[in-house]
């Protein structure tokens, strides 16, 4: 029989990859939190209706993209292929969104998507993202903004993007809907199939057709920024002036709509030039709908989110693993220095140090040779001898020099280990530079 494989459209994210993620995970974590933004944690999976409801029937998501079953008590279920609608459930089973409140929220957890894989695109997927739920204010729109542009850059991505348009409100995208649907009828025959389908379930994504000769048709068809009321006229110019403030660099998109219905008003989208081809790692805008459509209060809000798996391919492509490298080595030879090790090794841990301890049981030679390899600072050395003197001796990596200490002094002098680590890891980061 042969090895089982990963299901076509997952992967393993093996450990030299991890410390990616755990880096742009704790970024995001340490953002949000001085933003005043709480973590939530939704359910993977979530009865169809509330996709169905909340992104719309007539979106490829919901139409062509959901995981969808039906469970051992007849209830029809889906994977979640986004988070912000489970989110807002959420909110309005536990009464979160109580009048005049706020709820500022984040979010990280793996979503899922029937699409044809690729390079950062995957069927089991990984986001994160936060949403604002409970102001109308343009700031609010504003604030996300500045909270995905501030993540991205503390990551080290510089050749950033920003789109932003409006969607306007629900009034605004009807009349804007009629003209369209003018304007293409005639053309139908020339669009590609999905978006002759497009025509009548939901001609705006049309707009956003990778097709060529679908875009070269769309060049010219009525723009939505025109049949803004003046009301979603002030808004978006708001948010505009408030970038302008933030030094935030923009551009209009008059195409850009994004792909789900709850969106009103503003959507936006940063891209990275970093793989060397303009690419989105980051999406969102305002759905003040959602909430109502979910069976929940007129609740305005906006969020956006990132794919963790494209955002990760570029962090490797820009920088080196980010180190989780140990404080200490430790090498031991002789069953009761081994045994000794192990302690010396545990206490050490419980004292906030970082320890690999090495259990080949192979001569001294080839462990100093494993020691040098993982990066540590110092080498703590224990032989049968030196175990049952008390004794320990210390080589410190960086400088090759080696010291004696007792036991009794390892683990009584943490203060003293740690300046000392401190500084040696300077002298070898100055070394590399």
């Amino acid at each position: 029989m042969g090895a089982i494989q990963a299901i076509r459209g997952t992967r393993d994210i093996l450990p030299n990859e991890v410390s990616y993620w755990q880096h742009a995970e704790a970024t995001a974590r340490t953002i949000f939190q001085r933003a005043q933004y709480q973590e939530i944690r939704t359910p993977i999976f979530e009865a169809t209706e509330l996709f169905a409801r909340g992104i719309g029937e007539a979106t490829d998501v919901v139409g062509k993209e959901m995981y969808s079953f039906t469970d051992r008590g007849d209830r029809a279920l889906t994977l979640r292929p986004e988070l912000t609608a489970g989110v807002a459930r959420a909110c309005i089973q536990n009464g979160l969104l109580k009048p005049g409140s706020l709820q500022r929220l984040w979010y990280t957890g793996p979503t899922f998507r029937y699409e044809r894989p690729q390079a950062g695109r995957q069927r089991q997927f990984h986001q994160v993202g936060i949403e604002c739920l409970g102001s109308d204010s343009p700031l609010a729109d504003v604030e996300v903004i500045a909270l995905a542009t501030d993540l991205l850059q503390a990551l080290g991505l510089r050749s950033l993007q920003l789109d932003i348009n409006s969607v306007g409100r629900g009034e605004d995208r009807q009349r804007h809907r009629q003209a369209l649907v003018d304007y293409l009828t005639p053309h139908k025959a020339d669009l590609d199939a999905d978006s002759q389908d497009r025509l009548t379930r939901n001609p705006l994504r049309i707009l956003d057709s990778k097709n060529e000769r679908t875009q070269t048709i769309v060049q010219d068809a009525p723009q939505l920024l025109d049949y803004l009321s003046p009301e979603s006229r002030r808004h978006f110019e708001q948010v505009q002036a408030s970038l302008n403030d933030l030094g935030i660099a923009y551009q209009i998109n008059p195409r850009l709509v994004r792909g789900l219905d709850y969106y009103t008003h503003t959507a936006f989208e940063i891209q990275s030039a970093d793989l060397g081809a303009q690419a989105t790692v980051c999406g969102g805008g305002r759905y003040d709908g959602l909430v109502a459509t979910l069976g929940g209060a007129d609740t305005p809000a906006v969020g956006w989110a990132l794919g963790m798996e494209r955002l990760i391919l570029l962090l490797q492509e820009l920088q080196a693993s980010p180190t989780t490298a140990p404080d200490f080595y430790v090498v031991s030879r002789g069953a009761i220095a081994q045994a000794r090790a192990l302690v010396l090794t545990q206490k050490l841990r419980q004292q906030g140090f970082g320890l690999e301890f090495d259990l080949s049981g192979s001569g001294f030679g080839n462990q100093f040779k494993r020691a040098d390899r993982s990066g540590a600072i110092a080498c703590l050395i224990l032989g049968d001898e030196e175990a049952a003197q008390g004794k320990i001796s210390i080589k410190w990596l960086p400088t090759q020099t080696q010291d004696t200490w007792t036991q009794d002094r390892l683990l009584t002098s943490p203060d003293s280990l740690r300046q000392t680590l401190a500084q040696l890891r300077e002298t070898l980061a100055a070394s590399q530079t």
